[in-house]
């Protein structure tokens, strides 16, 4: 896709958008594209043009430093004449303030233009008023009294201090590209995952190679041993190990056979097998991840308000600092008062770096939505990060979040005169035709205990009791209470097995054949094999665990007191589920709520973190902030942590960034020259600048090896 059609944005004022790249008007700072490049495309056009006026202004400035300070490297003065040399500095000069260092003049009447004063203005100001001063002393000096001149009689000029500001800028803007681009690393391996094309099986059999755009929903594609997965789809034939690290942070290979779900860039094991594509494109979940995790690194935490509102008044301030800086060393300064009032003002506008202290939020809020991604935690917006660390109350919903979510027939009973092959057999037989969350329970316990499966004619749903139907010849039926009363048969013979089965919170659905009782399956929907282990890492992180489900008080009570969670809210409808949230809330509690239905969705809404199960409904996703990509509680541990670390992360940066120009521009005005007669270059002024931003970048980076 070309330059034009991508769009742009930049990462500290992430309203700024635009199709192609080029610089925020706001900051000036270089956009850069909303979704990330793969890592094998070429570098920015940005990053290419900085890098070439870097090398330009290092091969003019570094002769220029020789010539201008050759006197302090050999011990004895240039051959040449004052008037000769100056003239040679401005020839060096020249190109490298006005051709390497445009963007940034560029960059400052945008901002003046916009009104929106930044860190160019200051750079721009900057290179100019030295490189302007040393212009006129080397071509017009008789213009300067004899005040401001030296005390061998010479108007100095400061050409090597302006293109050294130059290259160390460059070279600082070369470096914060590079670490900017890093920032998307996480993103562009999620692009990277899924394969360019995939083996498409034919109708009649034959298999072709095809490009992955070109694959389509209900297509059967071959996947075979080592190969990633090229859409979403469920298994069809064969078995096979899939590794899903990569998407949902878990390292174990999971097997995959007949009936299975797969997603798009997983990588297959050893085996071989058919799947139907289900979802496609941008619909698949690693797409849909990628969008996520692009739209969570421009959203801002509250935590940036501090330093929206500083940056707002700090490039103000800094010219009113540099100006009375310029006042008081031209006023009382020594001599020659003009050449140290301009070099003093030019060093404080170099150090003040109103960049490092805009990057220092948003770079860490990227990173670690990245690191997020990889550890199957997805953030849908940079508020989330921040608040999960504060949360103290956790509500679990229990279908689908500490259970599988899916039942399970866990007994088989037969009636007197009957056998279990029997009753399983004639309830298979029923469900077949069946939709059913407990059909496709029946139907897997019978094909595991090698039933042979027939098929009932007649099929007739009785809403709210059972299934009725036709099997060899007899009518038969499977239901609760209710239907057998309606047959008029007499479940007493089970009875006390089917009460016992139910006061242990399970299922219980009757089998009949004609007239007469076979039997009674019971069902149960089984504790995720990683929920206790969850749970008691949570209870590590200080948390309060709540179960809030719509199931009976019987097995909510049951599942609650297995898994030691003490306060339990049964039976609750959805449309309640979001008022027992703000009741916990009114009670001070920072609620987060962790479910997976489409009844959860306003509970999700309403909690202060909403964290949806990927396992789960579409809408249970897009009501949450937070997404646990595999569906394991064990994630929501990982994802405080990772918002601890990040958190932590923010304030050493701000910290850094306020800090530094704290003590750095009273440095630069001057302020401990009276007393220790220290002065502060601009060109190391310049390159603390650089080195500033820099260094709140690749402290943002340490996030991405996070052990959360």
């Amino acid at each position: 896709m070309s330059d034009h059609a991508v769009l742009y944005t930049c990462p500290m004022d992430p309203e700024v958008v635009q199709e192609g790249p080029g610089t925020c008007p706001k900051c000036g700072m270089a956009l850069e594209r909303m979704m990330p490049a793969l890592a094998d495309e070429e570098p920015s056009h940005e990053l290419l043009d900085m890098t070439r006026r870097f090398r330009v202004a290092v091969a003019f400035a570094l002769p220029l430093v020789v010539l201008s300070m050759g006197h302090m490297l050999w011990g004895h003065a240039s051959p040449l004449s004052s008037g000769t040399e100056a003239l040679v500095e401005l020839a060096l000069a020249t190109p490298v303030c006005l051709w390497a260092a445009w963007p940034f003049f560029e960059r400052a009447a945008q901002s003046v233009r916009h009104l929106s004063l930044n860190m160019f203005t200051l750079i721009g100001l900057g290179v100019a008023v030295s490189y302007g001063y040393s212009v006129v002393a080397a071509l017009a000096p008789a213009w300067f009294p004899p005040s401001l001149r030296g005390h061998d009689g010479r108007v100095s000029v400061y050409f090597e201090a302006a293109a050294v500001i130059v290259a160390l800028v460059l070279l600082g803007q070369v470096l914060e590209l590079r670490a900017r681009r890093q920032t998307g690393a996480a993103i562009r391996s999620l692009l990277g995952l899924t394969p360019k094309t995939a083996r498409r099986v034919q109708e009649d059999g034959t298999e072709t190679d095809v490009a992955l755009e070109d694959v389509e929903v209900g297509q059967a594609l071959r996947v075979r041993p080592g190969e990633k997965i090229p859409v979403d789809g469920v298994v069809l034939d064969g078995e096979s190990a899939v590794n899903e690290a990569m998407l949902t942070g878990e390292p174990m290979p999971v097997t995959k056979a007949a009936g299975d779900k797969v997603v798009a860039g997983a990588l297959n094991g050893t085996g071989t097998f058919v799947m139907l594509a289900e979802r496609v494109g941008a619909q698949t979940l690693v797409s849909r991840i990628v969008a996520l995790v692009s739209e969570a690194q421009r959203t801002r935490a509250p935590v940036q308000k501090l330093a929206d509102r500083v940056a707002g008044v700090f490039v103000p301030a800094v010219l009113a600092v540099a100006l009375v800086t310029f006042g008081v060393w031209l006023g009382v300064g020594p001599e020659p008062r003009l050449a140290h009032a301009v070099v003093n003002a030019v060093a404080v506008l170099m150090i003040a770096c109103p960049c490092a202290l805009g990057l220092a939020t948003p770079m860490s809020i990227m990173v670690a939505s990245g690191r997020g991604a990889h550890l199957g935690v997805l953030f849908r917006h940079a508020e989330a990060i921040e608040l999960l660390s504060k949360v103290d109350t956790l509500v679990l919903d229990k279908t689908g979040t500490l259970t599988e979510g899916k039942p399970k027939l866990t007994v088989v009973v037969a009636a007197p005169g009957a056998d279990e092959a029997r009753v399983l057999g004639c309830a298979a037989a029923l469900e077949r035709g069946s939709e059913h969350p407990l059909a496709a329970a029946v139907v897997s316990a019978a094909v595991a205990r090698r039933i042979r499966l027939e098929s009932a004619s007649g099929f007739q749903a009785v809403a709210g009791k059972g299934v009725r139907g036709e099997l060899n010849g007899a009518r038969v039926a499977l239901g609760n209470r209710a239907l057998l009363a309606e047959s008029g048969i007499d479940p007493s013979p089970l009875a006390d097995r089917a009460a016992e089965l139910e006061g242990a919170g399970q299922s219980v659905m009757f089998v009949a054949s004609d007239a007469a009782l076979l039997g009674l399956v019971a069902f149960a929907d089984p504790i995720k094999p990683s929920t206790r282990e969850a749970l008691e890492q949570l209870r590590a992180e200080g948390l309060t665990l709540v179960m809030l489900t719509g199931d009976s008080e019987t097995t909510a009570r049951r599942i609650a007191r297995e898994l030691g969670i003490e306060r339990v809210f049964a039976g609750v409808l959805p449309a309640d589920k979001a008022a027992k949230l703000r009741e916990l809330s009114a009670e001070g509690h920072v609620v987060a709520m962790a479910g997976d239905g489409i009844n959860d969705a306003p509970a999700l809404a309403a909690a202060a973190v909403g964290i949806a199960m990927g396992t789960g409904t579409d809408i249970a996703m897009e009501s949450a902030s937070v997404t646990l990509v595999s569906g394991d509680l064990r994630g929501i541990a990982r994802a405080r942590r990772l918002s601890r670390a990040t958190l932590a992360n923010i304030r050493q940066n701000l910290w850094f960034a306020f800090g530094y120009n704290l003590l750095g521009v009273p440095v630069a005005a001057g302020l401990l020259y009276p007393w220790f007669g220290v002065l502060l270059s601009p060109m190391l002024a310049a390159a603390a600048m650089s080195a500033s931003s820099v260094s709140v970048i690749a402290n943002a980076l340490r996030l991405r090896y996070s052990t959360a």
